[in-house]
């Protein structure tokens, strides 16, 4: 026996959980590893950097892919598909890091808790787009909101100007409609043309029901497609309608006035476009890999032991950057619709917030079937946000089962009291301060992502090392993980991802100047402490060993219980390792008689 058991170490050792289960079909992991790109917070939190970025600046992305995306989703892929674990017993390659598998953990429910956000708001369009008249539509505009309040608003092409000279005395500022509708749930945010965020709290009672229904639909998942094969099959058909939608909307939204000058800015490229794209896909591309940095890991460990996670990894990444090209593109005919709308006056300019989700609204109304329109276009985010929210829960649900035997007993019980506590605090961002300042959340994981990879990085190519790692791919999927691929990994990707990691330590430190005292200590609890907890967690299991200082540590970064599940390819892998160790030992012998 070459490798290290846990016997060894006079610890208890890994147990695998035999009734996990598998995908129904190979494709559904890649299906679930779409679904990914689905988190659409890393548009909104971040309009600036994405929105006015065009086709020339999506480029960066394939080089990124090439560089790096497709190496790291690969070994991502191995670690899951090699140990059949999720992403904390996966750290069984080098137990001192188990730690990178609780922070990936705490990061996925940090999203969780605030993305909330992105499945009530579709579900407050879609309930009431069975009204005969859509409330944030031109006629049903006069029906809660006073014309003479301080807010003024857009329809159609019919433009109600004020001058808002304090403000800026070049623009005069217009409301969307539906964005106005969106507000009028808050007492806070009815008169202000500029809100104040620090006023007191401000609970709204619809989006808590809103966010309660939410809550009770993924639940209702969980206890219906609780197993693997059921859920991938669920995912897989979610994921399809979700793209068919998307793909709908988007020829319906070609016939909007200025659609097709969006489209051509789009296409057009600019210098700037790559400038900014250089920068900002490096953002979409950390968000391939899930909320919690360890989603892959943990959706690879239900393949087959064969799968061949290479080919796949390049599918996911063309599909994924597919959907962020559709959304992209949306997004440019939407903002170009508003263009010309405040076009047909001078010194006009439309406050069009969170394009994608509120003043989508307003442009559907101005659509022939409008109500039908609202329905299929805010269905197809609503799916999409279920499809994020219950893929995170279920890889943070199989890598606990993973790690605590004891919990695999009593499966509902922890399922429903996980998705019952993040339900409970999620509340908090119903209220006026926890919706608007959501966005510092997710900018954390710019900071945190980047970390995880350079940890890994060193984990799997330096500790683990490249020699046995390239053997374990080679013995697991029949074909050699090129050295080229490796020597970028190892010098040339941490280069960026240290660049990526001081821009979102920037970046949230910009971020959190301006949010509140509790989205604050949301992020010191959620991100900072658990990434504290990797050098704790690695010191916890020093103390755990014996002997000198120099042998535990060198004892706990060796892999440990780290071998194939099944029984066939464990003993294929033991008489794999045997023979590589041995002809490794006889080579050196040979150079010191020489």
């Amino acid at each position: 026996m070459v490798y290290e058991t846990s016997y060894d170490t006079g610890l208890k050792p890994f147990t695998p959980d035999l009734n996990r289960g598998k995908w129904d079909k190979p494709t559904d992991y890649i299906f679930a590893c779409f679904g990914l790109a689905l988190k659409l917070d890393v548009f909104v939190a971040s309009f600036w950097m994405f929105f006015d970025m065009g086709i020339l600046g999506i480029l960066p992305y394939f080089i990124y892919m090439a560089i790096y995306l497709v190496p790291i989703m690969v070994i991502h892929s191995f670690m899951g598909q090699f140990s059949s674990s999720g992403f904390i017993s996966a750290f069984r390659l080098s137990p001192f890091f188990k730690g990178m598998g609780y922070v990936s953990g705490f990061l996925t429910i940090s999203m969780l808790i605030y993305y909330s956000i992105f499945a009530a708001v579709p579900l407050l369009f879609i309930i009431n787009s069975f009204r005969p008249t859509l409330p944030w539509s031109c006629e049903g505009l006069s029906s809660w909101h006073n014309g003479s309040a301080t807010l003024s608003a857009t329809c159609n092409k019919t433009l109600i100007l004020e001058d808002f000279s304090e403000f800026n005395r070049s623009y005069q500022l217009l409301h969307v409609p539906s964005v106005l509708y969106f507000q009028n749930h808050y007492d806070s945010m009815k008169q202000d043309s500029v809100p104040d965020w620090y006023k007191d709290y401000e609970l709204s009672w619809h989006f808590v029901g809103l966010f309660a229904i939410i809550w009770a639909v993924i639940a209702f998942i969980f206890y219906k497609f609780s197993e693997t094969a059921k859920f991938g099959k669920l995912i897989r058909y979610m994921v399809i309608v979700t793209l068919v939608l998307l793909l709908v909307c988007f020829v319906r939204f070609l016939f909007l006035p200025g659609a097709l000058n969006g489209l051509h800015r789009y296409m057009t490229p600019t210098a700037s476009d790559m400038a900014m794209g250089v920068a900002s896909t490096f953002i979409m591309v950390l968000h391939a890999f899930g909320a919690g940095w360890g989603s892959v890991i943990a959706l690879s460990s239900f393949n087959g032991f064969k799968t061949d996670i290479m080919t796949y990894s390049w599918i996911i990444s063309f599909g994924q950057i597919f959907i962020y090209i559709m959304f992209g593109m949306v997004s440019f005919m939407l903002e170009h619709y508003f263009n010309e709308l405040s076009d047909a006056e001078d010194n006009a300019h439309i406050l069009s917030h969170w394009l994608l989700y509120l003043s989508s609204a307003s442009a559907l109304s101005t659509m022939a079937w409008p109500n039908l329109w609202t329905f299929i276009y805010y269905s197809m985010l609503l799916i999409a946000a279920l499809i994020v929210m219950t893929t995170q829960i279920f890889t943070v649900l199989q890598s606990l089962f993973d790690e605590f035997e004891i919990h695999r007993s009593r499966k509902q019980e922890v399922t429903f009291g996980l998705i019952g506590g993040i339900a409970l605090c999620s509340f908090y961002f119903c209220t006026n301060h926890g919706i608007i300042f959501f966005s510092a959340l997710g900018l954390d994981a710019i900071f945190s992502h980047s970390l995880l990879h350079l940890l890994l990085l060193l984990v799997v190519l330096w500790i683990y090392g490249r020699e046995r790692f390239q053997r374990d791919i080679e013995f697991m999927l029949g074909q050699p993980f090129a050295s080229w691929k490796v020597f970028i990994l190892r010098f040339i990707a941490p280069i960026i991802l240290v660049i990526c990691l001081l821009a979102g330590i920037g970046l949230s430190i910009s971020e959190h100047s301006y949010s509140t005292a509790v989205v604050f200590v949301m992020s010191i609890v959620l991100v900072v402490l658990p990434i504290l907890a990797i050098p704790g967690y690695g010191f916890y299991y020093l103390y755990q060993s014996t002997g000198t200082f120099c042998e535990r540590f060198r004892r706990t970064c060796r892999p440990t219980d780290w071998y194939p599940v099944e029984m066939e390819h464990r003993q294929q892998y033991e008489e794999a390792v045997d023979n590589t160790e041995m002809t490794h030992q006889l080579f050196e012998v040979t150079e010191e008689v020489n």
